[in-house]
């Protein structure tokens, strides 16, 4: 198999360079995943043998992140996540490939082999993604038929699955990297508005900016409102505020 493995390495060269494209052209992390599992489903299916294919990112504090090449295999890993078992969970959590080879003969996921027979998938082989501390995630790829994946099939997934791993931390640090971002642009924003309420107060009463602060804690308080939007309440009650702006250059 280590053989099989480091052929299907050289079979899917170019496969890093469609899937830095994929980082590239998506706007966030959801979408990767969603055109990730597109595009894994064409590229491992054969002539003889179409494959659908579901790809589950766990992430800390944060929800499961789930795609589908197709709106049942998206359904399925979403049974996963709420059943907390299934072959895509049990490759994230082991770091081991998980092959189901004929579900009516599947005993470990019996609720879960049941809603895959529903759907008509008889066979199913879920593959660990190597993404780092905190992030675990697997590549499950579902077929019609019975005993579908054979141990070069499964190699060929693992070769796919590591090209898969290193795209996908990429697109996990860029998406890091954007909700940090948009945080401080909101903080900066909130405490922007925050501010120009405070200063306003204090003009038309005359008083501190500990005074001024503590009007708007507690009209916050009083109201069951955020104390941003407390703020932005007064900034656009003040004549001529229109033009004002608590936006920031990215």
């Amino acid at each position: 198999m280590a053989h099989a493995e480091a052929a299907n390495d050289e079979v899917f060269a170019d496969v890093a360079l469609h899937l830095q494209d994929l980082v590239l052209d998506s706007a966030d992390v959801d979408e990767f995943l969603r055109d990730l599992a597109g595009y894994a489903a064409a590229r491992l299916s054969s002539p003889d043998r179409e494959v659908f294919c579901g790809v589950a990112v766990e992430r800390h504090k944060k929800a499961t992140a789930i795609a589908g090449s197709d709106p049942c295999i998206r359904t399925l890993d979403q049974l996963q996540d709420k059943y907390g078992y299934g072959p895509g969970i049990t490759a994230m959590r082991t770091t081991d490939t998980v092959l189901v080879s004929d579900v009516s003969q599947e005993k470990r996921w019996p609720a879960y082999a049941s809603a895959l027979s529903r759907q008509g998938l008889f066979s199913a082989v879920s593959v660990p993604l190597v993404l780092g501390e905190d992030i675990c995630g697997a590549l499950s790829l579902y077929c019609r038929r019975l005993q579908a994946f054979s141990s070069e099939d499964i190699a060929t997934a693992r070769a796919f699955s590591g090209q898969v791993s290193k795209s996908l931390r990429l697109a996990l640090r860029i998406g890091r990297l954007q909700d940090t971002r948009d945080s401080m642009s909101a903080a900066m924003k909130s405490r922007t508005v925050i501010d120009l309420a405070t200063g306003a107060i204090m003009a038309q009463s005359h008083c501190s900016q500990h005074q001024a602060f503590s009007v708007l804690l507690q009209a916050s308080n009083t109201r069951n409102m955020k104390l941003k939007d407390v703020a932005a309440t007064v900034v656009a009650s003040i004549p001529g505020s229109s033009g004002i702006s608590t936006y920031f250059d990215e």
